[in-house]
């Protein structure tokens, strides 16, 4: 393992910081990845996830190619779908409103794309597929759960870990990947790389 690998974390994801943390990884560096995030014409849900997550590690590249020696470049993005339908971040309460209305009673898929890119401009990635299931919300709980506003800034309007963790039957899958991090195949990739995830 090289100590000296430098980690460069392409998101400014508090929830994707604290899975790292809590992994005992502190990346080096912290950068947003300011993309267009706009689906395209006929975009299957994974195709997206790993389309976006790529691009997030190539922008910071592209930032850093000067001053990225022994660095990995860390980023990942995540994309929830009832079938092949996206349900994007709600930008309004109406918005979050319709997203919760359509999870409602069903499974829905998280697909999470983990994306490494290293000093030599190698890609690297992997992705978690991640099936969820809510229960038959009434118009009440639908209604509190908009007022409170967890929906802000959420893939699908909603974060396993917050408010929603109530609506939510079963997983079948990776629980880090809904939160936005996949903690198993991150780990995986950084240590194929040499990255030293375990130097205190």
């Amino acid at each position: 393992m090289n100590s000296k690998l430098k980690l460069i974390l392409a998101s400014k994801s508090e929830r994707r910081i604290q899975i790292l943390n809590n992994l005992g990884i502190i990346p080096d560096v912290v950068l947003p990845a300011n993309i267009n995030e706009n689906i395209k014409k006929g975009e299957k849900p994974r195709s997206l996830a790993i389309r976006l997550a790529n691009e997030k590690a190539t922008h910071i590249y592209q930032l850093r190619k000067n001053n990225i020696e022994d660095s990995l470049i860390l980023s990942a993005d995540t994309v929830v779908a009832v079938g092949t339908r996206v349900i994007e971040k709600p930008t309004s309460a109406l918005e979050a409103y319709k997203a919760i209305k359509l999870l409602s009673g069903k499974n829905h898929k998280v697909y999470t794309c983990v994306c490494i890119i290293d000093a030599k401009g190698n890609y690297y990635k992997k992705l978690a597929e991640t099936r969820v299931k809510f229960k038959n919300l009434s118009e009440e709980e639908i209604k509190y759960y908009i007022k409170t506003n967890d929906w802000i800034d959420k893939a699908g309007g909603y974060a396993i870990q917050g408010k929603a963790q109530s609506f939510i039957i079963k997983i079948s899958g990776s629980y880090s990947s809904v939160v936005g991090l996949p903690a198993y195949e991150t780990i995986h990739l950084l240590r194929g790389l040499g990255y030293d995830v375990y130097k205190s």
